[in-house]
């Protein structure tokens, strides 16, 4: 009986083994969720989120395949260097920032591409404006792990992709006299992400 419970124990340390990840937390100073649009069919401009919040744990240091992903925006942090135009994004015309305060993502699949050693196709499911969506996004991670001088281990992603945003209900649009929309449907999600791996 004593010779089971051992052998239990250590097929169980193995399988614990096995799975057991590297945890990551989002570094904010030195990360950035940002986007942009297209404004009246002639430039683009760009904004940010400011709070944000993210985790992610991954098989090894450098693979990140299904890496469980999740990260959080504080919709009120909006920030697009114009504060008239930041509120009227806070507004119920686009994110209704008083009714749906947060921005979620949480990763369903994350698989090396072929187009390099760390780049991934990243799909998840989206959260805004109260509705939910399924995103393909793609995500290209350094070269390696580094430590800073402090000590820490870290690694980082660039983040890039393409929403349709009236597909969350973020429909305010005004019409040009020589045709088109004042403001893009199509929004450009980059984002450039610093990972501390935790101790």
């Amino acid at each position: 009986m004593k010779k089971l419970i051992i052998t239990a124990a250590a097929s169980l340390l193995t399988i614990t083994g096995t799975f057991a990840q590297v945890k990551w937390k989002v570094d904010n100073s030195h990360s950035k969720l940002g986007f942009s649009v297209t404004h009246m069919m002639v430039s683009e401009t760009e904004g940010k989120f400011k709070v944000f919040d993210g985790t992610a744990s991954s098989k090894t240091e450098m693979d990140f395949t299904n890496a469980d992903i999740s990260f959080t925006a504080d919709v009120a942090s909006i920030n697009t260097e114009d504060a008239k135009r930041d509120g009227h994004l806070q507004s119920p015309d686009f994110f209704d920032a008083a009714k749906y305060p947060t921005i979620s993502f949480k990763s369903t699949s994350m698989k090396l591409n072929g187009q390099g050693k760390t780049s991934y196709d990243l799909e998840g499911d989206l959260t805004m404006h109260g509705v939910t969506k399924h995103v393909k996004l793609l995500a290209i991670g350094a070269a390696g792990v580094v430590k800073d001088p402090y000590g820490n281990l870290k690694t980082g992603f660039k983040v890039s992709g393409v929403i349709n945003r009236k597909d969350f209900g973020l429909t305010w649009n005004m019409a040009l006299e020589a045709g088109g929309m004042m403001v893009s449907e199509d929004v450009n999600i980059n984002c450039n992400i610093e990972l501390n791996k935790q101790k």
